[in-house]
């Protein structure tokens, strides 16, 4: 009679312990811990085998070819710009993101597109043949070169693979695969972890590129351990809410390519289209005769869009003013309030303040400060910006103005949208190499941007 072991195990980490913890020693996550049983014909910590053997002959770096490194294109320009220019051949991907917000849509137009390359082996373990074929006739997606099957045992899953031999692979998901060798549950710690590890020997030892789909938590974290992201080549992750009509997609690791790109796609009954002109649908409902809101220019990447942001400030009824930011970082729009308290003199001690970034985008670089500290200083003063001018640039303590890199690009981007008028930090001008029709006007500290909105 077998006996089996129990042991927690940290959901993020791997972490194991003899007992229940509430916050895990290795990586610090709380509430992280459940609770597995493992067979003792399994040791713990012992190698599972292997289901794909992979290794390759020692050359010298001159001998190795790379014939086969050129990159499949999809012809979804959004995707294959995020991605570095196309799919490399035998790279490994994990596309993650909230449940309806288009993970399986947009493999499904991804796999069409791919088709015509080679053979496309979508496995899905989530949905039955006939579902699929469902979702894939409403995207009217080709189906000669797509094979379909529905199964979750990676041992079935590698026989069907030697059987067809396709090119690409789609796993839908990693968190229902599961090893037949490990005893714990679809989703568990070591299963993903396994199986994972099968599909990069896999795409490697086959040369196949493989798409793994993965849920994430509820706290919008990718399920499963950390060390899936650094088994994949690519970490890409769609940001924003189902609910929003845009989905961004950004890549968060690539070896392959950048990881600074974002795709835009718009879904719809057809499924997911691509945006060609971003900037455009940002700020399509822009409120023009309201105080508190300001166009921007962002750098995604090498892609400018520009994009409003909002404020309200309202006296607070609490005696603790709230802080709310959408879109933008907390802590840098609380150091904004606190410069303008004392750098401009401006009482927003016990005001409620709430800054948002419309279109559901969440913007990481510096660049903002300016705009989203005039955009506050026209919500609580009650002037309303000119609907023809954007400000970039950072913010520092002492409320100076800041350069920010691109500042070409992120003009001749803002000309294209008809805005006359650009506030830019001072020190960006010296080697300034625009020479469009946009007005540029030098700001070098916060009160002096302030004064060029008045004039």
């Amino acid at each position: 009679m077998k006996k089996t072991k129990t042991k927690f195990l940290c959901q993020q980490c791997g972490y194991e312990s003899a007992q229940w913890l509430g916050k895990c020693p290795s990586c610090g996550a709380w509430n992280s811990f459940t609770e597995e049983k493992f067979s003792t014909q399994i040791k713990s910590g012992s190698p599972v085998r292997q289901l794909t053997g992979f290794s390759s002959e020692v050359l010298k770096l001159n001998e190795v070819s790379v014939k086969d490194f050129s990159r499949f294109q999809t012809k979804i320009r959004e995707f294959d710009n995020m991605i570095g220019g196309g799919v490399v051949p035998g790279s490994l991907i994990l596309l993650g993101g909230a449940p309806g917000i288009g993970k399986s849509t947009l493999m499904l137009h991804i796999s069409d597109a791919l088709s015509e390359q080679g053979t496309v082996l979508y496995i899905s373990g989530e949905e039955s043949l006939s579902q699929v074929k469902s979702r894939a006739e409403r995207l009217k997606v080709k189906k000669g070169n797509i094979f379909l099957a529905s199964e979750t045992n990676l041992q079935n899953i590698i026989d069907a693979i030697n059987k067809i031999e396709p090119k690409f692979l789609v796993i839908d998901s990693i968190q229902t695969t599961y090893h037949p060798e490990l005893t714990g549950a679809p989703g568990t710690v070591g299963q993903v972890r396994e199986t994972a590890a099968e599909f990069l020997r896999i795409a490697k030892s086959k040369n196949i590129t493989v798409f793994l789909l993965g849920h994430v938590t509820k706290e919008g974290d990718l399920a499963g351990p950390r060390v899936l992201e650094h088994i994949v080549d690519t970490v890409l992750y769609f940001e924003n809410e189902r609910q929003h009509t845009y989905r961004i997609l950004r890549a968060y690791k690539n070896r392959f390519g950048p990881t600074s790109e974002i795709g835009i796609f718009e879904m719809n009954s057809s499924g997911l289209s691509e945006v060609s002109n971003p900037s455009l649908i940002f700020l399509g409902e822009r409120a023009i005769n309201a105080a508190g809101n300001i166009v921007t220019v962002a750098m995604e990447g090498t892609r400018p869009i520009l994009l409003e942001v909002q404020a309200l400030t309202a006296r607070t009824v609490f005696g603790m003013p709230r802080r709310m930011v959408s879109g933008y970082d907390t802590n840098r729009i609380i150091i904004l309030i606190a410069v303008l308290e004392k750098r401009l003199g401006l009482p927003l001690g016990m005001q409620d303040i709430f800054v948002n970034i419309a279109g559901g985008v969440k913007v990481k670089e510096t660049s903002v400060d300016l705009a989203a500290a005039c955009a506050i200083v026209s919500a609580n003063s009650g002037f309303i910006c000119p609907k023809d001018i954007v400000a970039f640039g950072e913010v520092g303590l002492a409320g100076e103005v800041r350069s920010v890199a691109l500042c070409a690009e992120r003009l001749s981007e803002a000309q294209k949208l008809g805005f006359k008028k650009a506030i830019i930090p001072k020190g960006s001008l010296k080697n300034l190499s625009y020479k469009g029709k946009t007005e540029v006007f030098g700001a070098d500290t916060l009160e002096a941007a302030i004064k060029i909105f008045g004039n």
